[in-house]
């Protein structure tokens, strides 16, 4: 029976886009549930979205916020995210959620005693829960990460901006992590962090950008076939 660990980065904005957003969450977990019956295992990732950039906006509003206060906001967001759809997935899911990918704990026993997802949320400041995600598909020795958001494909400029943007299907990561840069900021909202993204190259880690809107999407690119989004290797 196929017992592959899946790594998805699950944005912050298709959980709590204005609200928690039930519809897709229940779409979510019936998606997952389908891969589980087939065998697959899951590592899902949490990011904080509308949350922490609520938070981190009305910080700065009030003048009382330096970068790391901004990253420690956006971190708890996530990790309320995460404790959120733990409980979704109670009856599959590590009961302990992971906060510190770089642990010297063995991760393999976060899918003991039959258990098919381990739920992991952002760690400290300086590091996105893209980093998280990269450092976890290290760990798992995975060659595919899921990047599950809001936006079905990268485009070569902003859509909301340029009507002219062509999608882009395919990119190396030395042509992205031109477009993206090299720097992280707290709150940033980019299709994939540019730290994270650095440490994908190295890896050879292949991250597939897929929107939240068609989870048929994810399920064909889990199971290798071809999918509706965009693929950075």
């Amino acid at each position: 029976m196929n017992e592959e660990i899946v790594i998805v980065s699950l944005g912050g904005s298709l959980i709590f886009p204005e609200k928690i957003n039930a519809q897709f969450i229940i779409k979510f977990k019936e998606a997952i549930e389908e891969e589980i019956a087939k065998g697959y295992r899951f590592v899902i990732i949490t990011g904080g979205g509308r949350i922490a950039r609520t938070y981190i906006q009305a910080a700065e509003e009030m003048g009382c916020i330096d970068n790391e206060e901004k990253d420690w906001l956006g971190v708890h967001a996530t990790r309320m995210n995460a404790h959120f759809i733990k409980t979704v997935f109670k009856e599959y899911a590590h009961p302990r959620i992971n906060k510190n990918p770089r642990t010297k704990e063995d991760l393999s026993a976060h899918f003991a005693n039959d258990e098919k997802i381990m739920v992991a949320a952002g760690w400290r400041p300086g590091w996105s829960t893209d980093y998280v995600a990269t450092i976890l598909a290290e760990r798992f020795k995975a060659k595919k990460l899921i990047n599950l958001s809001n936006i079905t494909y990268l485009c070569d400029k902003d859509p909301n901006k340029f009507s002219d943007a062509k999608k882009i299907e395919e990119i190396s990561w030395i042509d992205f992590r031109k477009m993206v840069g090299d720097s992280w900021d707290p709150g940033m909202s980019a299709p994939f962090d540019p730290i994270a993204s650095k440490l994908a190259q190295e890896n050879n880690l292949e991250v597939a950008i897929i929107g939240g809107d068609n989870l048929d999407n994810m399920k064909n690119c889990i199971e290798g076939e071809k999918f509706e989004g965009s693929l950075i290797k």
